[in-house]
């Protein structure tokens, strides 16, 4: 008996149109594979919707597609995705859910917390781990607390200078790894763009700026097991240097086929076979201190005077799944599948509430009595 799959995209996100073309792109593969999943969108404004299976990217770009059919999400009760209207309504049937998310919460684990809520199985790893991948600054730290070489990255702060000099990398703290990312002579210049730019209004990173280093793409995946792809490295035009932009990751290719799949790259990354090694033994380290999950891409930098790589970035659910990295060698289907097996097979389960069964409760005798002392002055 095949399972029922749903892919879910969309949601709240600088990178909304990315998480259409990726979940477009996903459905696709599993419909062409004998399947026949639920495609689920998310409206930027949260509403959800499914929309037909066959629906293209231009059709989004007024909102959910012509016939695409509102749904409701229950929490409580009988938990579930439900067609808003309806007589007996009964919820959809879903075995497990391909989540698309790209930047904004829904990749940042709310995806995760609210599919874990649902009780339906989801990919996109842990609501605990996606957090701190979509937080750089979080990230970051983990990163150097376990001795994977990283650059230095701090908080951007109005008050306290930073302990390495410009010039600087200024990346939004939490968001995806393209968007609102500016490159800064002195602090003053970055605190002033901190204050001016909507994508820093949550809080910003400084990176010292090192415009010799090469950007280098690889990605994990985590079942059957571990298992990593090629190297990759995203190439620009010649003599630009600078940060690898949205427009040069997704927007390459024009009317050919934009997004990642038809940037223009080295596959394998024409590199000394050392600096291969080193990559793969990073995105290995880098999977096990996060716990990450499913399909991943760690961004690297390599600097090739002194030929070392650093860990830059983690995408929890990189664009496209990363499903050209594996092309050589497994079929997009087989990817998309174990992913989707994974979630059913290897859920990640965490402490229940009711964990104290009743002990602190029956201890605390009356509130009234916890409150004494809390009146602030009594003058």
């Amino acid at each position: 008996m095949t399972n029922a799959y749903a892919v879910v995209f969309g949601g709240p996100s600088p990178e909304h149109e990315i998480s259409i073309l990726t979940g477009l792109q996903a459905a696709r593969v599993l419909h062409e594979g004998g399947h026949e999943p639920l495609s689920i969108y998310i409206a930027p404004g949260g509403a959800w919707y499914q929309v037909p299976l066959q629906s293209e990217a231009k059709d989004f770009l007024t909102g959910a597609p012509a016939g695409s059919k509102e749904l409701e999400v229950v929490l409580s009760g009988s938990p579930g995705i439900y067609p808003k209207k309806g007589m007996g309504k009964k919820a959809l049937d879903i075995d497990s859910a391909l989540l698309c998310f790209h930047g904004g919460i829904g990749e940042g684990g709310a995806g995760a917390s609210v599919f874990s809520m649902l009780g339906i199985p989801a990919t996109g790893s842990s609501v605990f781990a996606g957090a701190v991948g979509m937080d750089k600054l979080a990230f970051g730290g983990l990163m150097m607390a376990a001795s994977i070489a990283t650059l230095r990255r701090e908080a951007l702060s109005s008050e306290r200078d930073p302990s390495f000099p410009g010039p600087y990398i200024v990346k939004p703290r939490f968001g995806g790894s393209s968007i609102g990312i500016e490159i800064v002579e002195d602090i003053t210049t970055a605190r002033t763009l901190c204050k001016t730019s909507p994508h820093l209004a949550a809080g910003a990173v400084l990176e010292p700026y090192r415009p010799g280093l090469v950007d280098l793409n690889i990605s994990f995946r985590t079942y059957p097991q571990l298992e990593l792809t090629a190297l990759e490295r995203p190439l620009r035009p010649e003599g630009e240097s600078g940060v690898y932009s949205y427009q040069e990751k997704y927007l390459a290719g024009g009317n050919s086929g934009a997004g990642l799949t038809h940037a223009p790259r080295e596959f394998p990354a024409l590199a000394p076979e050392d600096i291969h090694q080193k990559a793969r033994e990073l995105a290995t380290a880098v999977a096990e201190v996060t716990r990450l999950s499913g399909i991943v891409r760690v961004d690297l930098l390599w600097d090739e005077q002194t030929g070392d790589v650093f860990v830059n970035e983690v995408n929890t659910i990189p664009g496209a799944l990363s499903l050209y990295l594996w092309a050589p060698t497994h079929k997009a289907l087989t990817v998309i599948v174990d992913v989707l097996t994974e979630a059913i097979e290897r859920p990640v389960i965490f402490p229940q509430s009711g964990f104290g069964q009743g002990v602190a409760l029956r201890a605390a005798g009356g509130i009234a009595a916890k409150l004494v002392g809390l009146g602030g002055p009594q003058a």
